[in-house]
This record gives C-alpha cells, structure tokens and sequence, in this order.
C-alpha cells in the first residue's frame, strides 16, 4: 500500500475467528489489563478506553470502546452516552488525522454477538496515495493486505501523539 515501508505479515483469519468466537472478549482483556491482550492505549477516562489496534493494516488505525460490556451499538446505550461515545470518535479522529497523514478517515463500528461483541468503533486514516482498488474496504481487509509490522516503539509513540492531539 502506498506510504508503507514496512514489512506486512499474513494474517491467520482461521486462528483469529477460533480465538474470539471461543476466547475472551478482547476489550475486556485490555480494559482489565490483562497481559495476554497487550494495548498501547491512548486515551481512557471511567467510561471510555481507546487503542492502537493490534492488527494494523495502516499506520495510526485505532479502536474506541466503552469501557463497560455493551453489545448493541445503539440499543445499549442511552442518547448521551451514545453521544458522548461518539464525541471521543470524534476528537479521535480529528487527533490521528493531525498525527498521520490521512486522505480519508474511515468510520466504522465491527463484530457481532457471536464475536467481537462488546461494542467498538474502528478509527482508521487511509493514507495519501493509495490506489483506488486498495482504498476503502481493500484497505481495511487484513485477510487481503496482511498487517503492518510496527515495532512496539513506533506503536508507543504514536499512542502518545494521538492522545496528546485530542481537542
């Protein structure tokens, strides 16, 4: 993809739908801690966390959750902690956008109850120069492009710039 140096690795899709059809919710994991579920946060407050996303497929793609289990995207919360969720996705968005060139964010809230249930919000910049047949779903498609190899590092800082680029 154009704007990438990195090596990218395949990506195990076979292994990633056993393990969260049958494993821990992933968000939970990261909100509690847990160290078999590693995050480079970069904003949390009591009602909601944010993160670099563990498989990235562009640089700076981000995911935005409450910190409570919620399934529904829209059922399970009230206007204002809807709209307050989607005031973080904002800000966030604007954030990574300032940090990480971006010629288009893509906005877009993934899973289901059979997987990847607890509610989450995917922040990710398309970069410039990527080639029209690999921009919007091509690009978010990690069973297609593989994911980025970023060193923990990288990811590091870059959690922290966005963070300290939220208005």
């Amino acid at each position: 993809m154009a704007g990438d140096r990195l090596r990218r690795f395949d990506f195990d899709a076979d292994a990633y739908v056993r393990r969260v059809e049958s494993g821990r919710c992933f968000v939970c994991g990261i909100v509690d801690g847990d160290p078999n579920f590693p995050a480079h946060v970069i904003q949390r407050d009591e009602q909601h966390i944010a993160f670099l996303t563990r498989f990235p497929v562009l640089r700076g793609y981000l995911l935005v959750a409450p910190v409570a289990h919620r399934e529904g995207v829209v059922d399970d919360f009230t206007l204002d902690e809807y709209l307050g969720l989607q005031t973080l996705v904002y800000r966030l968005g604007r954030a990574v956008s300032s940090v990480v060139p971006t010629e288009r964010l893509y906005l877009l809230s993934l899973g289901s109850r059979q997987g990847n249930s607890h509610v989450h919000w995917h922040v990710a910049p398309l970069p410039p120069g990527v080639p029209y047949d690999a921009q919007q779903f091509a690009a978010l498609m990690v069973e297609r492009a593989g994911f980025l190899d970023l060193p923990g590092d990288e990811q590091a800082r870059l959690a922290r710039q966005i963070g300290e680029s939220i208005g």
